[in-house]
């Protein structure tokens, strides 16, 4: 059976107990935002002129929830530590093989942090910024 997530090159849920949470997938697969383009407010023109024969995409900030489950309390708790030192690198490549080989080569800022720990302690929603530097790059 072929992994749901793939983080950093390996399985997120064999690995580290992960699942991607609610709107993950809408998040990650969304459009991309442009940068602005080049204008001219001439006064001695009508309206203004825009530059777009040289569009370029801008780098994006994006909140992906994830899911974080374990078998024990301690089993969870060790899947919860790893999974935030892999994420604490910086550097986090993200695919999910359902949408395709695109690879999201994404920046963790963990900034914005929402977390909620289940009553038996062994399963987890955290969800935490993302920055994707350069949209286009999406090749392995």
């Amino acid at each position: 059976m072929t992994a749901d997530l793939i983080i950093n090159r390996k399985d997120a849920l064999e690995t580290w107990g992960v699942r991607m949470g609610d709107g993950f997938i809408d998040t990650i697969d969304g459009f991309n935002e442009m940068k602005d383009y080049i204008e001219d407010e001439n006064r001695m023109e009508h309206g203004k002129r825009m530059i777009t024969d040289n569009a370029r995409v801008a780098s994006r900030e994006i909140a992906l929830t994830f899911t974080i489950e374990g078998d024990t309390e301690s089993d969870f708790r060790t899947k919860k530590r790893a999974f935030q030192e892999e994420m604490e690198k910086g550097a986090v490549s993200v695919k999910v093989p359902a949408l395709g080989d695109e690879v999201y080569k994404l920046v963790y800022l963990g900034k914005s942090i929402s977390y909620g720990l289940s009553s038996d302690r062994c399963f987890c929603k955290v969800s935490s910024k993302f920055c994707e530097p350069n949209p286009m790059d999406r090749d392995e």
